[in-house]
């Protein structure tokens, strides 16, 4: 379990990279000893050929020179004086030399690959040595050696390198460790924290993680986080609003239904009026009655803040246009609003016919009370027009505009209103009755010198 979490991964490729580190180390290392190696036996050879210098004749009893030989280490020893070249010490050799190698010119490379030669093939070779004796001491001096012995060495100085490397990558690696525990692990662990205290009680404002890490990277992370736990609080308390208020609208429609009933029948008793005020106002009552009642009724039938599925069907748009503005002409009496209808008289929608006047209702009341918040009166158009695919309806005032918060979340219910107590509900609820419709509602403009919706319906 441990080596998937952060921490362990980390602590193994730290353990990782510092032995490659070290192995790209170990190598030259390596090699550098075999080269000291060498360099040392030719030095203790040239020290025993002064021995031999120094004695008469040149000459030593058999037990010093092999005391001399074993001292050095080598076999043989030819000291080049002044061009001449003398053999000063021997011993027997084993068999002839395998190797030469010369010291005075060795680069890089061939003194890791002659290592790398000796530790694979240096069992029984005997190899000359050869390089420039110390202070002056002559032109050359050459050594012949077993080179056993240096392979042993040289396998004994890598086994310490190797476990000095190893301890000290361990060292390094928990070291490291502990470092990126420290910096990475527990603010992440933090972060786990706060989201999984979230998750229990995400309407609770206290949960919203307070960002306070002192990385940039993570207090950037937990900024970001806090913006979205907010976003999500207001989300979750704004639907748990629409629920309530779903809740209190199906309450509020079933009282309605019934008071609307008993006045739908007060409103047949008037039909049979003589008077022909009544007997021209009478039906429009009652359709507006049916329209209300049949509203209620969806509410109760669903009993949430949801719309119900639209009824597809054929109907005259113009009649539906006239029958919204007649509605609308009653709430404008004495103002100097007009409204003006741009449809033909024959024109037809496929839709739901309810839906589609509860949406042309909202967007011209809207602009009806846009005008008459100004109370300089003004004009209304409701414009149909359409092309191959679609039909669209917009409708346009030469009212003061909206307001920039209000355009930002103008379909949005409670944010987009524009009036002092308006819960901006209508245009929520008209763009969703034309979604429904595989349609769209858009503002195409809001400016000083007026505001234009565009409703867009697909043609049958």
């Amino acid at each position: 379990m441990f080596l998937k979490t952060l921490s362990g991964r980390f602590l193994l490729l730290t353990i990782a990279f510092v032995m490659l580190a070290e192995v790209m180390i170990f190598v030259p290392s390596v090699a550098r000893f075999r080269e000291d190696y060498l360099r040392e036996r030719l030095e203790r050879s040239q020290i025993a050929s002064l021995t031999l210098l120094s004695s008469p004749d040149f000459m030593v009893p058999d037990e010093l020179r092999y005391e001399l030989l074993a001292n050095a280490e080598v076999l043989n020893i030819v000291l080049r004086r002044d061009a001449v070249r003398e053999l000063i010490l021997s011993s027997p050799i084993p068999h002839p030399v395998d190797l030469v190698v010369d010291l005075r010119a060795m680069s890089p490379w061939t003194l890791i690959w002659d290592a790398y030669d000796t530790i694979i093939n240096g069992n029984d070779r005997i190899i000359v040595v050869m390089g420039e004796p110390v202070k002056g001491g002559g032109v050359l001096i050459e050594a012949t050696l077993a080179e056993a012995p240096l392979k042993r060495s040289m396998i004994d100085y890598g086994i310490r390198i190797f476990v000095l490397s190893l301890g000290l990558s361990v060292l390094v690696a928990l070291m490291f460790f502990f470092a990126i525990r420290r910096l990475i692990g527990r603010p992440i662990d933090r972060v786990v924290k706060q989201i999984q205290d979230f998750q229990f009680a995400p309407e609770d404002k206290k949960q919203i993680i307070i960002p306070s890490s002192k990385i940039t990277e993570f207090y950037e992370t937990e900024t970001a986080l806090a913006e979205m736990e907010k976003k999500l609080n207001n989300a979750l308390l704004e639907r748990k609003r629409l629920v309530s208020l779903g809740s209190a609208v199906s309450k509020i429609s079933h009282d309605l239904r019934n008071i609307l009933t008993t006045t739908q029948l007060f409103a047949d008793g008037m039909e049979m009026s003589k008077d022909p005020r009544v007997q021209r106002i009478a039906p429009k009552l009652v359709n507006s009655l049916s329209r209300a009642i049949n509203l209620c009724e969806r509410t109760l039938s669903f009993g949430k803040a949801e719309e119900a599925s639209p009824i597809f069907d054929s109907f005259n748009a113009r009649l539906l246009i006239e029958s919204v503005v007649e509605a609308e002409c009653l709430i404008m009496q004495d103002t100097n609003i007009q409204i003006i209808i741009k449809c033909p008289k024959k024109y037809k929608f496929f839709a739901d016919e309810e839906q589609i006047f509860r949406v042309i209702s909202n967007l011209v009341g809207n602009a009806r009370q846009a005008l008459m918040a100004v109370n300089i009166g003004g004009t209304i158009m409701i414009s149909v027009k359409e092309d191959k695919y679609n039909s669209y309806v917009t409708i346009s005032d030469n009212g003061p505009g909206l307001p920039a918060k209000a355009q930002k979340n103008i379909f949005k219910p409670f944010l987009g209103s524009v009036r002092a107590g308006g819960t901006g509900l209508g245009l929520a609820i008209s763009a969703e009755l034309i979604a429904n419709h595989q349609g769209s509602l858009k503002l195409l403009n809001s400016t000083e010198e007026g505001t234009e919706f565009q409703i867009t319906l697909l043609k049958k």
